[in-house]
């Protein structure tokens, strides 16, 4: 992971990967809030998708959700993760760097319920739940750099 301060003209990407879907966020142009953007289904066209997005979105840095164990160790899903990192700079040529997103399922999940979604909604809308994870890792990412980005 790199602390190098992204292009503070353009905006950042958070992506929460994951198996079968992977969360969108997108920060403001002032790099300041992050926002729930999309859920993308983890299929082969993902890398292109995301650069499509990255291009028309201005993105000057991606942000990768790292999934850490609660010691802070990279387990399996981090390898997998790792990889899927690996073939994103090889399509988005952009600066890509990881994040620790311990707890931010959980957190979005409690956003949702906080801003009044009903149980079964978060239950079957798994999607809104994965872009909203993106954002509260990408939320933490750009309060952690505040003053440098």
């Amino acid at each position: 992971m790199t602390d190098k301060p992204a292009d503070s003209t353009k905006r950042v990407l958070g992506i929460d990967f994951g198996t079968t879907r992977i969360g969108i966020s997108l920060s403001d142009p002032l790099q300041i809030i992050a926002s729930p953007f999309a859920t993308y289904e983890n299929t082969p066209g993902i890398f292109e998708r995301i650069r499509d997005t990255a291009t028309r979105e201005d993105v000057g840095l991606i942000v990768v959700g790292m999934p850490l164990n609660l010691k802070g160790e990279k387990g399996k899903k981090a390898l997998e993760v790792e990889e899927f990192m690996e073939e994103l700079r090889a399509m988005v040529h952009l600066e890509i760097v990881h994040w620790d997103e311990r707890f931010t399922t959980s957190i979005a999940q409690q956003t949702l319920l906080t801003m009044g979604t009903r149980r079964e909604d978060r239950r079957t809308n798994k999607a809104r739940v994965d872009a909203m994870a993106a954002a509260v890792m990408l939320q933490g990412y750009l309060d952690s750099h505040k003053g440098s980005l």
